[in-house]
């Protein structure tokens, strides 16, 4: 069986948790390929909101396989803080939940080294969440990063202290201190919870399970503007969101890739700094950020808002390979009488384009607009895709047609419930 995966299209919060949680009961296995704690997926059902951060979004679904896979960076205490919020409502995560031995684990002096780099930064900061997912991130690529099948071997606080050791040096170039006293005894006892789940070698397990004709859903975190190579540079995470990181952060071959679902907003958002061609500085914004309650998920921070960009949504499904799309948050928009949608960039000698410029954090543009008239009415009270407004089939049939792919399902509010198929 081919592996689907799961994307977002633009710059995170998309709504990837929710429609995971929707697909979740066609598949066998899901599986988170990328990211760490600085990802938030929100799921809404029975009145319940729950926020993961690291465990996939399959875990509500008793038969279902979860993996955290090779890709992703994890943090021991995020993750039993996650599992004993999951164990208070019911939901024992040790019955179907897979760490790969692969996974790199987050320290405090990540933590701590993200905030002092940070810092550092002053008026030019990244926007991290300062979760230590960067330096986690360096350190793998630096070799010298400690993973979850290490805390099983004896001489593992040895490793760990000459890791912190480098930290420090690094700390002292900045002329700080690590200060990770306090957090070092909730991460050996977290570590202490870890050693209970199932550690496994996920790449043979994922594997077996194509063989086996499973069906697989592979998740990922944050959103396609964010991808480390092809995301808006430097305000970027630091790893591959796209489908393509799925592959290395999961060990499968590409050929084994079937659909490939993107999501995205019926507008835009994006938390932290870096270009945002469409935001919306005024009371515009203001209105989308409150009916759309745009606050992380993990940090609390206010969402920048702003309309719906079609050249950035366009480059994203060209990478992706995007087979069908997912709008979220069509109901947000239900009290505008006119929506605006950004066609094309107008450059600086007044080209236009539906390319992304390559400086785009540096680059003079100014969006384009195409008005479109809004539907006026609460979307929360129809069921049936094909029932919705004309004013919302008209604007899905435009974005459709510029963007070469259909929408197959239209969110219309948080709930599980409120997501109607095509």
């Amino acid at each position: 069986m081919p592996v689907d995966i799961l994307v977002g299209l633009q710059w995170g919060d998309e709504g990837k948790g929710k429609i995971v949680d929707v697909l979740a009961p066609q598949y066998d296995v899901v599986a988170r390929f990328q990211g760490g704690p600085n990802a938030g997926h929100t799921l809404e059902f029975e009145g319940t909101k729950h926020v993961l951060h690291q465990i996939p979004s399959g875990i509500f679904h008793e038969h279902i396989t979860n993996i955290i896979g090779n890709g992703v960076v994890l943090d021991p205490i995020v993750f039993r803080t996650e599992v004993e919020k999951l164990t208070a409502r019911g939901v024992d995560a040790t019955r179907n939940l897979y760490i790969s031995k692969k996974a790199q684990i987050i320290l405090p002096s990540h933590k701590s080294l993200d905030r002092i780099s940070e810092e550092a930064l002053g008026s030019s900061k990244i926007g991290s969440t300062q979760k230590g997912i960067g330096p986690a991130y360096q350190d793998k690529i630096g070799r010298s990063g400690l993973r979850v099948g290490d805390i099983l071997l004896p001489d593992f606080k040895e490793r760990y202290k000459t890791i912190v050791a480098k930290h420090q040096k690094i700390a002292s170039f900045y002329q700080k201190s690590l200060e990770i006293e306090e957090l070092e005894e909730q991460f050996f006892s977290a570590v202490d919870f870890l050693r209970t789940f199932t550690l496994v070698d996920s790449e043979y397990m994922i594997n077996q399970a194509i063989k086996d004709g499973k069906k697989i859903l592979a998740e990922g975190a944050q959103g396609s503007l964010l991808d480390i190579d092809f995301g808006t540079y430097p305000f970027v995470t630091s790893s591959n969101t796209l489908v393509a990181g799925a592959c290395t952060g999961l060990g499968i071959a590409p050929r084994h890739i079937g659909e490939v679902y993107g999501i995205f907003k019926a507008y835009c958002t994006r938390v932290g700094s870096g270009p945002f061609p469409t935001e919306l500085h005024d009371e515009v914004g203001e209105r989308i950020r409150k009916a759309g309650n745009e606050f992380g998920s993990t940090t609390g921070r206010p969402r920048r808002c702003g309309w719906i960009d079609l050249p950035s949504l366009k480059y994203a499904i060209m990478l992706n390979g995007v087979t069908q799309l997912n709008m979220m948050k069509a109901d947000v928009l239900d009290e505008f009488e006119e929506i605006q949608v950004c066609t094309h960039y107008k450059l600086a000698d007044g080209t236009l384009t539906d390319q992304l410029p390559h400086d785009l954090d540096k680059a003079d543009i100014t969006p384009v607009y195409k008005a479109m008239k809004g539907w006026g009415e609460e979307l929360r009270n129809y069921e049936g895709y094909q029932n919705l407004p004309q004013a919302v089939l008209d604007y899905v049939a435009f974005l459709e047609k510029e963007l070469e792919v259909s929408v197959n399902i239209i969110s219309v509010g948080p709930d599980r419930k409120s997501t109607l198929v095509k």
